[in-house]
């Protein structure tokens, strides 16, 4: 007998990465990378800031530097860090379409929400802060975890910091790196194409390419599948063999158009 598949399951939290998905930071990262190097003489060409795309800024200093920028890593993420918080905090912010309505629904449906980032906790504060009361519960930047993305270390930060179980939470993410440190961290994952392709990435279990329009409601629709086939997983390990619980089967990944 084949079990029946819920109609909604609400996520537990939504974890959010910033650059890419919330704001539309990655123009003025890429814009501070050009500025550094040109400072140094160095080559830096567009597709060199699109490979950093996701990335954490440790290693985006380092390669920063092999490139010729003349500074210690600490000081070129510190540099970039600020160019960037410093166009945030004197321009209107560039809130990527449908994000900010989303974080505001799911705080009014009472579903919290993190935000993981590999930026600074400086500059992670900067958009925080523009959310007040209707943002996130839980901030973790690169500067809070060991290692960056595409390891799992922040999203489990966030989870633990939620009192939720990463699997029970949907992450939303922009780039292959960020996707790759969701999917790790065992939360179902929104993959939302912005300006590195997603098409030909491994893992996600929704893929989109905006979140106009993608209010709660549309979220627990594309989500449901991922997270059922994740909670029986969970409670087929917990049951001795045999005891006849029937786990409902993975989903691949959901388009935007909800085709599977």
């Amino acid at each position: 007998m084949t079990a029946q598949r819920p109609d909604r399951v609400l996520p537990a939290a939504v974890l959010w990465d910033m650059d890419g998905t919330i704001i539309d930071t990655e123009p003025i990262w890429q814009q501070s990378q050009v500025e550094l190097t040109q400072r140094f003489g160095a080559t830096w060409t567009h597709e060199d800031g699109l490979s950093l795309v996701g990335s954490g800024l440790e290693r985006s200093g380092e390669i920063l530097r092999d490139r010729g920028v003349d500074m210690e890593v600490e000081e070129i993420v510190l540099w970039m860090t600020e160019y960037v918080s410093d166009r945030l905090r004197h321009d209107d912010l560039p809130w990527r379409p449908g994000a900010r309505e989303l974080v505001e629904e799911l705080h009014d449906r009472g579903i919290p929400t993190a935000l993981v980032t590999m930026s600074r906790r400086s500059m992670a504060l900067v958009a925080a802060d523009a959310l007040g009361a209707r943002g996130f519960r839980v901030v973790v930047a690169g500067d809070d975890v060991e290692r960056p993305k595409p390891f799992p270390d922040a999203y489990l930060s966030a989870a633990a910091q939620l009192g939720v179980e990463p699997t029970a939470c949907v992450a939303i993410e922009d780039s292959a790196t960020g996707v790759a440190s969701a999917v790790a961290s065992g939360a179902v994952t929104i993959a939302v194409e912005h300006i590195v392709p997603l098409d030909d990435i491994a893992g996600g279990d929704v893929h989109l390419t905006t979140l106009d329009g993608v209010d709660v409601d549309r979220l627990v629709e594309l989500t449901t599948p991922a997270l059922a086939a994740r909670a029986a997983a969970s409670d087929e390990q917990a049951v001795p063999a045999g005891s006849g619980t029937v786990q409902v089967p993975s989903d691949a990944a959901v388009t935007e158009d909800g085709a599977r």
